[in-house]
């Protein structure tokens, strides 16, 4: 969910700033999909390392650590996932027709309601790809969150550390295990997405 408004919100706005700038924070934005991911894991421990300023600061703080904590997975995986939800929801966006929301405004509908009810079901299509592309590049992720969240069964592990860890003491039969879950929660998901666009493939077709 992170990932997905995070996307929406910088793909709307970026997508509607001039060309130099919006070049600049493209490469900004997408630089975390081009990195190997342990650059990336290693970028956001000098930001959030407990002798960084910013960990630093949380720690004395608030006595939070931002690194080797379950949350740390999470800034990991939206670190490496976020250029692609970014990326395929400002193609959808820069693709939609302007015509559309200025007519919306001509009727007196307000911003909110052309973005959700206007411009978002015209670029579902992009919208939903960015969703599964993100998805699946999360759930795979492994380099970054092995290096800011490390590997504690049943508090900072993900399915792909546990694998690697299960793999490296020869347990191959509870890896084979964590696998198949895996692929399960992949499919479901997948699933979900391919039955959500023919839904809606169907309902544009009945209409006049």
């Amino acid at each position: 969910m992170v990932v997905f408004f995070l996307g929406l919100f910088f793909a709307y706005y970026i997508a509607r700033l001039p060309r130099l700038l919006k070049g600049v924070l493209d490469v900004v934005l997408t630089l975390p999909l081009v990195l190997p991911p342990t650059v990336v894991g290693w970028l956001l421990l000098c930001l959030l390392g407990p002798k960084q300023p910013l960990g630093a600061w949380m720690l004395s703080t608030f006595d939070t650590k931002l690194v080797m904590t379950w949350w740390s997975a999470v800034f990991a995986t939206v670190a490496v996932s976020f250029p692609l939800m970014y990326r395929t929801a400002r193609g959808a966006f820069e693709s939609f027709d302007p015509t559309l929301a200025a007519a919306g405004q001509t009727l007196g509908l307000s911003n909110t309601y052309i973005f959700w009810r206007i411009r978002m079901p015209c670029c579902r299509q992009g919208i939903l790809a960015g969703m599964v592309l993100s998805f699946a590049r999360a759930l795979g992720e492994y380099g970054a969150t092995s290096m800011v969240a490390g590997y504690t069964p049943g508090k900072t592990a993900t399915i792909s550390t546990t694998v690697y860890q299960l793999w490296r003491t020869n347990d191959d039969a509870m890896a084979l295990k964590w696998v198949l879950v895996n692929i399960a929660i992949s499919a479901v998901f997948l699933l979900t997405i391919n039955l959500l666009e023919s839904r809606n493939k169907q309902q544009g077709g009945k209409r006049p």
